[in-house]
This record gives C-alpha cells, sequence and structure tokens, in this order.
C-alpha cells in the first residue's frame, strides 16, 4: 500500500447505488471518504433492480453480502415467454439476467447502511452546486468550500459534474422507448385465477412481442409484485422516476396480451411513465485537471435490458480505488486516466449488450410464421461472459501495461480521447473473438469459468 494512502481525502458527490459503491471501494483501499447527498432523504423509490455476480463479488470484500442475497430474488429460472399466449421460449438461470433482482429501495438502504457502519461521513441535504477542478473543491448552495484530493462526480443521469468535464450542458436523447412500471403488495392478486401460478412463490417472467416486452418480478413469495412494460414512444423527453402513468394506455397496450399476466395488470390501480433517454458515450470521464473522476450513471448509464447498471457502477468503483491506491496521492492524474481506459470498452459492451436483447425481443416474432419454433437462443439474455470478472484482480494484472500508456499521454499532453463519436473508441481495450465474444484471460481469481481478456491494443 502506498504511504499516503492514508492521508489521501476522497469526496464522493452523490449517495446513490454508485455513490455508496463509490465510498466503500475507497474506504476498502484505505481512504478518507466523505459523501454529500442533495436529497435530505431517501425514499424506498423504484422497482426492479439487479446485482450480478461481478459486483456481489466486490461487495462482498467490502462487507456487503448477505444482506443483499436476502433481498433478492429467490428464483432459480426465469422463462421468456411469447406474448399472446405465454409459450415459454426460453428458460434461462435467474443469474444469467441480472443476478439477484430486488426492489431498488431495499439495496440502496442496504448499501447506505454499510457506509453508515464503516463510519463514513454522509452528509443528506447538501447539494453541490459548483466544482474548483483546480483544487479539486465543491462548493456547496450554503457557500461552504470542502477541498479534498480527488472527486468522484457519482451524482447520476443529471451529473453536474459530467458538465464540468465535458464543458457543456449535455442534453439527454430519447430512446424512442419508454417503460410503464409497477410495484404493488400482491395480496389483491390472491383473488385473480388467472395469474395464480405468478403469485405463489418467487418468480420472473418475460413476455415478448413485437416492439415491446414486459418483464414480471414476484418477491417474498407473492408479497410483492412487478411489472414493467417497455413499448414504442417518441413523446418529449422527461425524465422522472415519478411522472404519473396512464393506466388506460397500459390496457390498450395488453390488449393481446397473455392472460396469465394481463390479468394482473389490468386490476393495478396506477403505475408510473418512465422515458427511456440516453446519452452519447463521451471521451473522457476525467476532468482537464484531471482531479474529479466520473463514476456510474454520470458516465455510463444502462438501459434497463442491460441489467447491469448498479453492477458496473460497482466495478467502476473497484477499479477507481485500485487505481488511486498505486498511483500514491501524489499521482492522481495518471490514477483517474488509467481507471477511464481500464474502464470504457467493457463498460460500452456491456451498454450495448442491453440494446442487443432489447432488438432482439422485440423483433424475432416478426419474422417467422405462426407456426414456426423459435430458437431459444435468439432471445436469451447474453450476460454470462459479464460475471466471472474481477475488477480488482483485472486491475492489478493490467496496471502496469495501461498505466505506461497514460504516463505517455499525461508526459506528452496529449490525452488520447475514449470515444469519437464519428469514428468510435480511440483505442480498443477488450480483445473479442470472430463471434463478438471477449477472449479469455487468466487473470481471474474469483471463478473457475473464464472471464474476457482485456489487453491494450495499440
Amino acid at each position: 500500500m502506498s504511504p499516503n494512502v492514508h492521508h489521501t481525502l476522497v469526496i464522493v458527490v452523490g449517495a446513490g447505488l454508485g455513490g455508496c459503491a463509490a465510498a466503500l471501494a475507497m474506504h476498502h483501499a484505505g481512504f478518507e471518504v466523505v459523501v454529500y447527498e442533495k436529497i435530505k432523504k431517501f425514499l424506498r423509490l423504484g422497482d426492479s433492480l439487479g446485482l450480478g455476480e461481478n459486483a456481489l463479488r466486490l461487495l462482498q470484500r467490502w462487507g456487503l453480502h448477505e444482506q443483499l442475497i436476502r433481498i433478492g430474488n429467490k428464483s432459480e429460472n426465469m422463462q421468456i415467454r411469447r406474448w399472446h399466449d405465454g409459450k415459454i421460449l426460453a428458460v434461462q438461470p435467474l443469474m444469467d439476467m441480472a443476478g439477484y433482482i430486488g426492489h431498488r429501495g431495499d439495496y440502496h438502504d442496504a448499501f447506505l447502511g454499510r457506509v453508515r457502519d464503516c463510519g463514513i461521513p454522509i452528509h443528506m441535504g447538501h447539494k453541490v452546486v459548483q466544482f474548483n477542478e483546480e483544487k479539486p473543491s465543491i462548493i456547496l448552495e450554503d457557500g461552504r468550500e470542502i477541498v479534498a484530493d480527488v472527486i468522484i462526480g457519482a451524482d447520476g443521469i443529471k451529473s453536474l459534474a459530467r458538465e464540468l468535464v465535458l464543458g457543456f450542458q449535455d442534453a439527454p436523447k430519447s430512446s424512442g422507448y419508454a417503460c410503464f412500471r409497477a410495484y404493488f403488495k400482491g395480496e389483491p392478486l390472491k383473488a385473480i385465477p388467472e395469474c395464480q401460478s405468478l403469485i405463489q412463490k418467487d418468480c420472473v417472467n418475460i413476455w415478448i412481442g413485437p416492439d415491446m416486452h414486459l418483464v414480471q418480478n414476484t418477491l417474498r413469495d407473492g408479497e410483492e409484485f412487478n411489472w414493467i412494460i417497455t413499448h414504442k414512444d417518441t413523446a418529449d423527453i422527461k425524465e422522472s422516476w415519478f411522472q404519473p402513468g396512464d393506466m388506460d394506455e397500459v390496457r390498450r397496450l395488453i390488449v393481446d396480451l397473455d392472460r396469465t399476466i394481463a390479468s394482473a395488470v389490468e386490476t393495478t390501480e396506477a403505475c408510473l411513465d418512465w422515458k427511456i433517454c440516453y446519452r452519447d458515450p463521451i471521451p473522457t470521464w476525467v476532468s482537464r485537471s484531471h482531479n474529479i473522476a466520473l463514476l456510474g450513471d454520470s458516465c455510463h448509464a444502462h438501459l434497463p435490458t442491460s441489467a447491469q447498471g448498479a453492477s458496473q457502477a460497482t466495478e467502476s468503483a473497484a477499479v477507481l480505488a485500485v487505481c488511486l491506491k498505486l498511483a500514491g496521492k501524489d499521482n492522481i492524474p495518471l490514477a483517474t486516466r488509467t481507471y477511464e481506459k481500464l474502464r470504457f470498452d467493457r463498460v460500452r459492451q456491456s451498454q450495448l449488450n442491453g440494446e442487443d436483447v432489447r432488438d432482439r425481443w422485440h423483433n424475432v416474432l416478426k419474422s417467422v410464421d405462426a407456426g414456426q419454433e423459435i430458437n431459444p437462443d435468439d432471445v436469451k439474455i447474453k450476460n454470462r461472459w459479464l460475471y466471472p470478472f474481477d475488477a480488482e484482480a483485472d486491475t492489478y494484472a493490467r496496471w502496469d501495461e495501461v498505466s505506461k500508456i497514460v504516463r505517455e499521454e499525461l508526459a506528452s499532453g496529449n490525452i488520447r480521447p475514449l470515444f469519437d463519436p464519428k469514428t468510435g473508441p480511440a483505442r480498443r481495450l477488450v480483445e473479442y473473438d470472430a463471434l463478438g465474444n471477449p477472449k479469455v484471460s487468466k487473470h481471474n481469481i474469483a471463478a473457475d469459468p473464464p472471464m474476457p481478456q482485456q489487453v491494450v491494443v495499440s
């Protein structure tokens, strides 16, 4: 461990899942950590969220594992079904989808609890209104300025830190899709004969149809029930978890849906309407002075179908912490710039996985005749390659190789961008085979299955 580790102060802006993961990773690495969050009190917001083995492996080291396992869905498998009649097209282990699926609010409470157990201060109701990247420091709404050695912008999809890094306001773009979402107590469903198979025990089912799909999740043996319908939507962009949904529109969308799930949706009293927005990959995750680094949704937001948003934020936290430890307090630029290069390609492929599965689900039934069988592989989620990966071990294994490139770029003053909208990634950091699958690496101390190789390709 670097002798300067214990004297390094890290400020984390944002106490969401990504911010909490960053705080735990920094604490585990030996840094002093302080978290600032603009919200005064968190509510139990959202609905289903998954944590994959790739994240749980790290969280276990940080003292947060069994709490999460208790929260998650206990079903072993998920069923991918045909929209109109519920015919099972494929069965997959639930771990292949999103790992352990639980309520986002419950997971968030567990993350917050562990941060506090570690003695990490979380200053709630402290809104950051400005960054001074040269010191670096944050300036709060009340005018106070707090200086640190490094600042992590984990302030979500509407990140102020992201604007600083980019140098301009980055407006969201419509993905062309929206989600109607509902999460409620399962007791009223017990009186509906058609949906009894969905409420007897934990289960996950996905109905796929032309240009839409529905994910159903039962938790606590039927005590809680969740459905999410992703559908085409070209309405004005409004990123909000609180926008009420139109249940009449929902019923119109499900008029030809399998009665097993349609019967549950039709009796739902209210839902939310979430416009799925995205932002293009950005050329850097690090500010001009190299002292402020982005993490999670502020730099690599995921579509819901990726089932990896929180897991990838956890990986990013682990990688940044190891980079800061290896570089030492006097070389923050080397740490932050190596971090972004280590992370970009894997995160980008994870994001694209979400687009791929959505597009396959929404189109596979368009090209087949009524009696034609679907190849199960055409509808399966293909996240399995993500899970054996050990972000900390990979960072140690590749540090010398990637940090050497970064040293040269810092010395020349020519920091190559991570991504150019016209040409794509500036440098491939992951090698893939002819089928688009990441190659195997020896750098994995956590599991027997192979993990994707990540090597720098000039």
